[in-house]
């Protein structure tokens, strides 16, 4: 569902009925008569639709998370605040920049339309940017050659879809200015080479038994998921353009079962 052109759309109607109502048709009715329904409905709902609007497209916009794939950063069922002007200023329904004021940086939690559906939103965290080369070989994530500090904190356990129990080892990650926890299953490939699709700029990757090394290019991001063995990321569907960029995660504003993340920051 395109919920920005629904909203756009909306507001285009109930505009149009407002104007032609205050300019042709309420000059033609009589002082002492009703509006009609729909123009009443129409003058009503046009300042809602219009702050909604303006809100969800230029300042921020709420989602909720429906999978495991960033955990334990973000749980199933997180309801979460993504800044929209982070990355610049966009034309909303067409998502094009007018106004370019940050580029996302390692370590981001973003929000992105999914390359192969932009109709689908994702998020992961950006772990790779434009001119980047980046090697994950046995678990371990490198960046231009430099492998990224990683600390033990011990295991974590999850219920997956489908109701199989997951053990998982629980490391805490420095990369960029972010210090965040991620998730891997030793047992677990580090790439299911058979779910690899081909990808534009797929030349610039090389998949081996131990892993994979990537060359993001100019305008485009990698990303993966905390949950590195539990994620369908850049590894399988490559880089995401700029142009899908929505924006940065900053806030889980609920959650119906753990009430004690409300208000958390995204790290």
């Amino acid at each position: 569902m395109n919920f920005p052109l629904i909203m756009f759309s909306l507001l285009v109607v109930c505009g149009a009925i407002w104007l032609l109502d205050r300019y042709v048709l309420g000059r033609r009715r009589a002082a002492e008569a009703r509006e009609p329904w729909w123009v009443e409905y129409a003058k009503s709902f046009f300042p809602v639709i219009l702050i909604v609007f303006v809100l969800r497209s230029f300042l921020v916009e709420p989602f909720k998370i429906p999978s495991g794939s960033m955990l334990p950063t973000l749980l199933v069922g997180d309801f979460i605040l993504v800044n929209k002007f982070t990355y610049g200023i966009r034309l909303p329904v067409i998502n094009i920049k007018v106004l370019d004021l940050n580029n996302p940086q390692r370590g981001d939690v973003m929000v992105f339309r999914y390359p192969e559906d932009p109709s689908l939103d994702y998020i992961k965290r950006v772990v790779g940017t434009p001119g980047d080369k980046i090697s994950y070989q046995n678990k371990r994530l490198s960046v231009n050659g430099e492998e990224v500090r990683t600390e033990a904190d011990g295991q974590f356990n999850y219920v997956e879809t489908g109701l199989s129990f997951v053990t998982a080892q629980r490391f805490t990650e420095n990369l960029g200015a972010h210090r965040h926890a991620i998730l891997v299953q030793p047992e677990i490939p580090v790439v299911r080479q058979g779910d690899v699709r081909r990808f534009p700029y797929r030349e610039n990757c090389v998949y081996n038994e131990t892993g994979f090394t990537c060359t993001v290019p100019a305008g485009h991001y990698f990303m993966m998921g905390d949950n590195r063995d539990s994620s369908s990321d850049s590894r399988y569907w490559g880089f995401v353009p700029d142009r899908n960029i929505v924006g940065k995660a900053f806030m889980i504003w609920w959650n119906f079962d753990q009430f004690k993340r409300v208000g958390h920051s995204i790290d």
